[in-house]
Protein backbone atom coordinates (compact mmCIF):
# COMPACT_ATOMS: atom_id res chain seq x y z
CA UNK A 1 0.00 0.00 0.00
CA UNK A 2 1.76 3.02 -0.63
CA UNK A 3 2.08 6.02 1.96
CA UNK A 4 2.40 8.80 -1.06
CA UNK A 5 1.63 9.57 -4.85
CA UNK A 6 5.89 9.61 -4.95
CA UNK A 7 7.25 6.14 -6.47
CA UNK A 8 8.56 3.46 -4.96
CA UNK A 9 11.52 3.86 -3.65
CA UNK A 10 13.53 1.21 -5.55
CA UNK A 11 12.49 3.04 -8.80
CA UNK A 12 13.58 6.13 -6.97
CA UNK A 13 17.39 4.41 -6.25
CA UNK A 14 17.42 3.25 -9.88
CA UNK A 15 16.46 6.43 -11.52
CA UNK A 16 18.63 8.51 -9.81
CA UNK A 17 21.87 5.65 -9.96
CA UNK A 18 21.75 6.17 -5.88
CA UNK A 19 24.48 2.65 -4.73
CA UNK A 20 24.77 2.08 -1.23
CA UNK A 21 27.96 3.30 0.27
CA UNK A 22 30.01 1.47 2.55
CA UNK A 23 32.48 3.89 3.68
CA UNK A 24 29.22 6.14 4.27
CA UNK A 25 27.08 3.18 6.35
CA UNK A 26 24.47 3.17 4.32
CA UNK A 27 22.14 0.40 4.24
CA UNK A 28 18.75 1.96 2.36
CA UNK A 29 15.43 1.08 4.39
CA UNK A 30 12.95 0.52 1.10
CA UNK A 31 9.35 -0.60 2.69
CA UNK A 32 7.40 2.53 3.06
CA UNK A 33 5.43 0.83 5.37
CA UNK A 34 8.13 -0.32 7.66
CA UNK A 35 9.57 3.61 7.43
CA UNK A 36 5.99 4.46 8.32
CA UNK A 37 5.86 2.30 11.28
CA UNK A 38 9.40 3.35 12.37
CA UNK A 39 7.89 7.59 12.27
CA UNK A 40 4.65 6.31 14.52
CA UNK A 41 7.03 4.59 17.14
CA UNK A 42 8.17 8.33 17.60
CA UNK A 43 4.76 9.15 19.05
CA UNK A 44 2.18 11.58 17.98
CA UNK A 45 4.51 13.68 15.06
CA UNK A 46 1.34 16.11 14.29
CA UNK A 47 2.77 19.03 16.19
CA UNK A 48 6.66 18.49 16.10
CA UNK A 49 9.31 19.33 14.31
CA UNK A 50 12.08 16.45 13.42
CA UNK A 51 15.18 16.06 12.49
CA UNK A 52 15.97 13.20 10.82
CA UNK A 53 20.18 12.00 9.69
CA UNK A 54 21.47 10.24 6.97
CA UNK A 55 17.46 10.10 5.11
CA UNK A 56 19.58 8.41 1.95
CA UNK A 57 16.68 8.06 -0.68
CA UNK A 58 14.07 9.45 1.76
CA UNK A 59 12.28 6.03 2.72
CA UNK A 60 11.66 7.21 6.45
CA UNK A 61 11.58 10.85 5.38
CA UNK A 62 8.55 9.57 3.77
CA UNK A 63 6.87 7.89 6.53
CA UNK A 64 7.98 10.92 9.14
CA UNK A 65 5.77 13.30 6.36
CA UNK A 66 3.04 10.65 5.77
CA UNK A 67 2.55 10.18 9.95
CA UNK A 68 1.96 14.30 10.09
CA UNK A 69 5.51 15.73 11.43
CA UNK A 70 5.00 19.49 11.40
CA UNK A 71 8.15 19.62 9.57
CA UNK A 72 11.27 17.80 8.62
CA UNK A 73 15.22 18.64 8.56
CA UNK A 74 16.81 16.23 6.74
CA UNK A 75 20.62 16.29 7.34
CA UNK A 76 22.33 14.13 4.42
CA UNK A 77 26.17 13.99 3.47
CA UNK A 78 25.87 12.26 0.93
CA UNK A 79 25.33 14.60 -2.20
CA UNK A 80 23.95 11.88 -4.47
CA UNK A 81 20.78 11.86 -2.22
CA UNK A 82 19.81 15.73 -3.01
CA UNK A 83 17.57 15.20 -6.47
CA UNK A 84 15.46 12.46 -4.85
CA UNK A 85 15.23 14.31 -1.36
CA UNK A 86 13.97 17.42 -3.59
CA UNK A 87 11.43 15.46 -5.29
CA UNK A 88 9.93 14.81 -1.91
CA UNK A 89 10.31 18.26 -0.61
CA UNK A 90 8.16 19.20 -3.39
CA UNK A 91 5.66 16.62 -2.75
CA UNK A 92 5.21 18.57 0.87
CA UNK A 93 5.48 21.66 0.33
CA UNK A 94 6.80 23.86 3.40
CA UNK A 95 7.37 20.79 5.45
CA UNK A 96 10.87 19.21 4.41
CA UNK A 97 13.96 21.10 4.81
CA UNK A 98 17.12 19.00 3.30
CA UNK A 99 20.85 20.29 4.64
CA UNK A 100 23.79 18.76 2.71
CA UNK A 101 26.22 18.55 5.80
CA UNK A 102 27.43 16.02 8.37
CA UNK A 103 25.81 15.15 11.52
CA UNK A 104 28.08 15.27 13.42
CA UNK A 105 29.36 18.89 12.62
CA UNK A 106 26.01 20.10 11.68
CA UNK A 107 24.04 22.38 14.31
CA UNK A 108 20.44 22.60 13.44
CA UNK A 109 18.83 25.78 14.30
CA UNK A 110 15.53 27.48 13.73
CA UNK A 111 13.66 24.54 14.91
CA UNK A 112 10.24 24.75 17.15
CA UNK A 113 10.08 22.48 20.06
CA UNK A 114 8.31 20.15 20.68
CA UNK A 115 11.49 18.52 18.40
CA UNK A 116 12.46 14.98 18.17
CA UNK A 117 14.82 13.61 16.61
CA UNK A 118 14.20 9.66 14.12
CA UNK A 119 16.85 8.58 12.00
CA UNK A 120 18.29 5.05 10.67
CA UNK A 121 21.37 5.85 11.44
CA UNK A 122 24.66 5.54 9.74
CA UNK A 123 26.47 2.27 11.14
CA UNK A 124 29.72 4.39 11.36
CA UNK A 125 28.26 7.01 13.07
CA UNK A 126 25.45 6.39 15.05
CA UNK A 127 26.86 5.34 18.70
CA UNK A 128 28.94 8.65 18.64
CA UNK A 129 26.18 10.98 17.39
CA UNK A 130 23.79 9.24 20.76
CA UNK A 131 26.53 10.15 23.28
CA UNK A 132 26.65 13.40 21.68
CA UNK A 133 22.90 14.11 22.24
CA UNK A 134 22.90 12.23 25.56
CA UNK A 135 25.54 15.06 26.88
CA UNK A 136 24.48 18.48 26.25
CA UNK A 137 26.52 21.38 28.40
CA UNK A 138 22.92 22.18 29.72
CA UNK A 139 20.08 19.36 30.26
CA UNK A 140 17.42 18.98 29.53
CA UNK A 141 18.14 18.95 25.87
CA UNK A 142 16.76 20.84 23.14
CA UNK A 143 15.10 17.42 22.08
CA UNK A 144 12.39 15.55 23.65
CA UNK A 145 12.85 12.07 22.10
CA UNK A 146 14.96 10.48 19.92
CA UNK A 147 14.03 7.09 17.86
CA UNK A 148 17.04 5.34 16.00
CA UNK A 149 18.01 2.50 14.30
CA UNK A 150 21.76 0.69 15.30
CA UNK A 151 22.94 -2.45 14.78
CA UNK A 152 21.20 -4.91 16.93
CA UNK A 153 23.82 -5.18 19.12
CA UNK A 154 24.40 -1.71 20.24
CA UNK A 155 20.85 -1.48 20.75
CA UNK A 156 21.00 -4.19 23.31
CA UNK A 157 23.75 -2.01 24.82
CA UNK A 158 21.98 0.77 25.52
CA UNK A 159 18.86 -0.82 26.92
CA UNK A 160 20.73 -3.35 28.91
CA UNK A 161 20.50 -4.19 32.57
CA UNK A 162 22.68 -5.18 35.77
CA UNK A 163 24.34 -8.91 35.18
CA UNK A 164 23.98 -8.85 32.11
CA UNK A 165 26.92 -8.78 29.45
CA UNK A 166 25.63 -5.88 27.40
CA UNK A 167 25.47 -3.80 30.44
CA UNK A 168 28.33 -1.31 30.52
CA UNK A 169 28.59 2.55 30.23
CA UNK A 170 26.40 3.07 27.35
CA UNK A 171 23.32 1.75 29.42
CA UNK A 172 23.98 4.23 31.98
CA UNK A 173 24.79 6.70 29.97
CA UNK A 174 21.23 6.11 28.18
CA UNK A 175 19.27 4.81 31.41
CA UNK A 176 20.50 7.93 33.47
CA UNK A 177 18.94 10.73 31.36
CA UNK A 178 16.20 9.04 29.23
CA UNK A 179 13.28 6.34 29.47
CA UNK A 180 15.14 3.38 26.95
CA UNK A 181 13.25 1.00 24.97
CA UNK A 182 13.65 -1.33 22.47
CA UNK A 183 10.85 -0.99 20.27
CA UNK A 184 11.42 -3.09 16.83
CA UNK A 185 13.60 -6.14 15.49
CA UNK A 186 14.77 -5.58 11.78
CA UNK A 187 16.19 -8.98 9.90
CA UNK A 188 18.54 -8.19 7.31
CA UNK A 189 16.35 -8.76 4.24
CA UNK A 190 14.59 -5.29 4.84
CA UNK A 191 17.55 -3.32 3.79
CA UNK A 192 19.39 -2.77 0.80
CA UNK A 193 21.92 -4.05 0.51
CA UNK A 194 21.82 -6.75 3.22
CA UNK A 195 24.07 -6.42 6.40
CA UNK A 196 25.52 -9.31 8.14
CA UNK A 197 23.43 -8.67 11.00
CA UNK A 198 20.20 -7.22 12.31
CA UNK A 199 19.20 -4.27 13.71
CA UNK A 200 16.54 -2.51 15.80
CA UNK A 201 14.75 1.23 16.31
CA UNK A 202 15.31 2.38 20.64
CA UNK A 203 12.61 4.94 21.62
CA UNK A 204 14.22 6.90 24.03
CA UNK A 205 12.44 9.57 26.01
CA UNK A 206 13.85 12.30 27.71
CA UNK A 207 13.51 12.77 31.49
CA UNK A 208 13.29 16.46 32.84
CA UNK A 209 16.14 15.42 35.30
CA UNK A 210 18.70 12.73 35.86
CA UNK A 211 17.23 9.45 37.28
CA UNK A 212 19.47 9.86 39.97
CA UNK A 213 21.79 13.05 41.31
CA UNK A 214 25.19 12.45 40.52
CA UNK A 215 27.85 14.85 39.02
CA UNK A 216 28.09 13.94 35.10
CA UNK A 217 32.02 14.48 35.19
CA UNK A 218 32.41 12.34 38.15
CA UNK A 219 29.71 9.52 37.17
CA UNK A 220 31.93 9.57 33.32
CA UNK A 221 34.96 8.95 34.75
CA UNK A 222 33.70 6.69 37.20
CA UNK A 223 32.24 4.24 34.98
CA UNK A 224 34.59 4.60 32.30
CA UNK A 225 37.22 3.24 35.37
CA UNK A 226 34.99 0.28 36.38
CA UNK A 227 34.13 -1.07 32.43
CA UNK A 228 37.56 -0.33 31.06
CA UNK A 229 38.72 -2.98 33.39
CA UNK A 230 35.17 -4.78 33.85
CA UNK A 231 36.47 -7.93 34.93
CA UNK A 232 38.40 -6.98 37.96
CA UNK A 233 36.42 -5.81 40.96
CA UNK A 234 35.91 -2.35 41.47
CA UNK A 235 38.41 -2.12 44.44
CA UNK A 236 40.84 -2.91 41.86
CA UNK A 237 39.71 -1.37 38.41
CA UNK A 238 39.22 1.65 40.66
CA UNK A 239 42.58 2.33 42.96
CA UNK A 240 43.54 5.38 41.30
CA UNK A 241 40.32 7.21 41.70
CA UNK A 242 40.71 8.65 44.94
CA UNK A 243 42.33 7.53 48.56
CA UNK A 244 40.26 4.88 50.34
CA UNK A 245 38.23 3.85 46.91
CA UNK A 246 37.11 0.63 49.71
CA UNK A 247 35.56 3.28 52.08
CA UNK A 248 33.77 5.00 49.22
CA UNK A 249 32.73 2.42 47.20
CA UNK A 250 30.96 1.00 51.25
CA UNK A 251 30.03 4.23 51.71
CA UNK A 252 28.12 4.12 48.69
CA UNK A 253 26.23 0.44 49.37
CA UNK A 254 28.77 -0.93 47.05
CA UNK A 255 31.01 -4.34 47.96
CA UNK A 256 34.57 -3.34 47.03
CA UNK A 257 34.72 -6.70 45.70
CA UNK A 258 31.79 -6.71 42.92
CA UNK A 259 32.60 -6.14 39.13
CA UNK A 260 31.49 -3.27 37.45
CA UNK A 261 28.78 -5.38 35.48
CA UNK A 262 26.79 -5.85 38.68
CA UNK A 263 26.02 -2.36 39.56
CA UNK A 264 23.08 -0.23 39.59
CA UNK A 265 22.96 3.19 37.71
CA UNK A 266 21.01 4.09 40.98
CA UNK A 267 24.03 2.61 43.30
CA UNK A 268 26.68 4.18 40.43
CA UNK A 269 25.39 7.38 41.16
CA UNK A 270 25.69 6.89 44.67
CA UNK A 271 29.34 6.46 44.34
CA UNK A 272 29.34 9.78 42.38
CA UNK A 273 28.38 11.61 45.01
CA UNK A 274 30.26 10.45 47.75
CA UNK A 275 33.66 10.87 46.00
CA UNK A 276 31.78 14.64 45.25
CA UNK A 277 30.89 14.85 48.91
Amino acid sequence: MAIDPLPPLREVIRTHDLVAKKQLGQNFLLDLNLTAKIARMAGDLSGSDVIEVGPGPGGLTRGLLAEGARRVLAIEKDARCLPALAEIADAYPGRLEVVNADALSYRPEGLTPPIRIVANLPYNVGTELLVRWLTPDVWPPFWESLTLMFQKEVAERIVAKPGSKAYGRLALLAQWRTDARLVMTLPPEAFTPPPKIHSAVVHLKRLDEPRFPANAATLSRITAMAFNQRRKMLRSSLKGLVPGVEDHLSAAGIDPTARAEEISLERFCALARQIDA
